[in-house]
């Protein structure tokens, strides 16, 4: 059963939801939060407050968490923002040209995630938590979405489909990647009870994305709840904001690797070792996008070669091992290349599959030495790994399209 409960949102004031809301914190760098940043309305001003701060200034510095809260603080006073008068749900449309997909915004239970009832399969890293565990403690909100998935089912597919054509637009944005993103608010008692009761028929959920997100929140939920005697369980920083989706409206794009050298050997040498745990020929076609699991493309000094993952080089009855980022790391970019933690070795970077195969080549172009382009993960890989307590490797998942910031607050009191 999922407690996934209506809350009182903060929220733009009508009208002005596109000129408030921004791509996630940890999607754009300085310079582009800065850029985005010229617009005073902006939520970047909140989830980057570094921006308004001197530019040599320490951006994990207690005064940019505090510039935070003033930020936040300055738009609710000034109704930049507004908070709706009783708790609800929003239903989240959102299209990227052909692809549609439907959600709950709701809060997901700080317990269920501790119980691993909200199932995890990445690792975090403790610097990144402790940054939002200040964020999210010092602003006293929930200012970005973990995003959530669920094993589909026909009672919330009808109720998703449903609220997203019969109840009135509440706001509308079209972001810098031409996405279009809707909220429809279900404000009716009946039809909150209806979303909540719906969703305790779901005997667990998962996170997509948002790991660190979920992680901070869970950490400033044991801080609040040590310094409030009256603690009752049923505080909001008992809960996260989310987005649930059922996992067949996800699309997982491919999350492609770039090396920078070839660890010392020439091309010949490379492509021999290569050989000895990949079918390797000449790609069909230029760039060269895999048709398939266990197959990748290589572009290897501008020429593109198509490899296939020989039998017995993996374990395909094991949910990680079978996953292609798996397969690759631990048959060519470690033994082969010398990357054995993909997370630290600065030979190697991760492309985004948003950004296609001509990002791919350029960086050999600009100098790198080879690049892989992958098949996507599936959702139902990613829910295996997770169904058995397991851990994807790095940048395993590229998901599209993004969450907005800005449209949606979770205050913690």
């Amino acid at each position: 059963m999922s407690d996934f409960r209506p809350f009182r949102a903060v929220r733009p004031a009508e009208g002005i939801e596109q000129k408030v809301n921004c791509p996630p914190y940890d999607v754009v760098s300085f310079e582009e939060a800065r850029e985005i940043g010229r617009n005073p309305e902006s939520f970047m001003h909140v989830i980057r407050a570094e921006i308004d701060l001197p530019v040599d200034s320490d951006h994990y510095s207690d005064l940019v968490y505090e510039k935070a809260r003033e930020n936040f603080e300055t738009m609710l006073q000034s109704g930049v923002l507004v908070q709706e008068e009783e708790p609800l749900y929003y239903i989240y449309w959102q299209k990227m040209k052909d692809h549609i997909q439907i959600g709950v915004v709701g809060g997901a239970s700080v317990d269920e995630y501790q119980k691993d009832l909200i199932k995890k399969h990445e690792l975090t890293r403790q610097d990144k938590e402790e940054d939002r565990i200040k964020h999210i403690k010092t602003v006293n909100a929930n200012t970005g979405m973990v995003f959530l998935t669920f094993r589909s089912n026909e009672k919330l597919e009808t109720l998703l489909q449903s609220y997203s054509r019969k109840l009135p637009l509440s706001m509308r944005v079209i972001d810098e990647n031409d996405v279009e993103h809707r909220l429809y608010a279900v404000k009716e008692r009946d039809g909150v009870e209806e979303i909540r009761e719906a969703f305790k028929e779901i005997d667990c959920m998962y996170i997509a994305d948002g790991h660190h997100r979920a992680a901070s929140s869970s950490r400033v939920r044991e801080l609040l709840k040590e310094s409030n005697p009256g603690h009752t369980g049923n505080e909001e920083y008992n809960f996260f904001m989310a987005v649930a989706f059922p996992h067949t409206h996800l699309k997982i794009m491919a999350y492609n690797r770039v090396v920078q050298d070839l660890n010392g050997m020439s091309e010949n040498e490379f492509l021999e070792k290569v050989g000895r745990v990949f079918e390797v020929e000449d790609a069909p076609k230029d760039p060269y996008e895999p048709a398939m699991r266990h197959e990748f493309g290589m572009c290897l000094m501008g020429r593109w070669y198509k490899l296939t993952a020989k039998k017995g080089t993996f374990d395909e009855n094991d949910p990680v091992s079978s996953l292609d980022v798996d397969i690759l790391q631990k048959n060519l970019l470690s033994p082969v290349l010398g990357i054995d933690n993909p997370r630290k070795d600065s030979r190697i970077d991760f492309v985004g599959g948003i950004r296609g195969l001509k990002a791919l080549e350029n960086r050999i172009t600009n100098g790198w030495a080879v690049a892989f382009s992958m098949f996507p993960t599936s959702m139902e890989e990613l829910l295996a790994v997770a169904d058995e307590g397991k851990i994807m490797p790095p940048k395993s998942t590229w998901f599209e399209p993004k969450l907005r910031s800005g449209l949606v607050v979770h205050l913690l009191k």
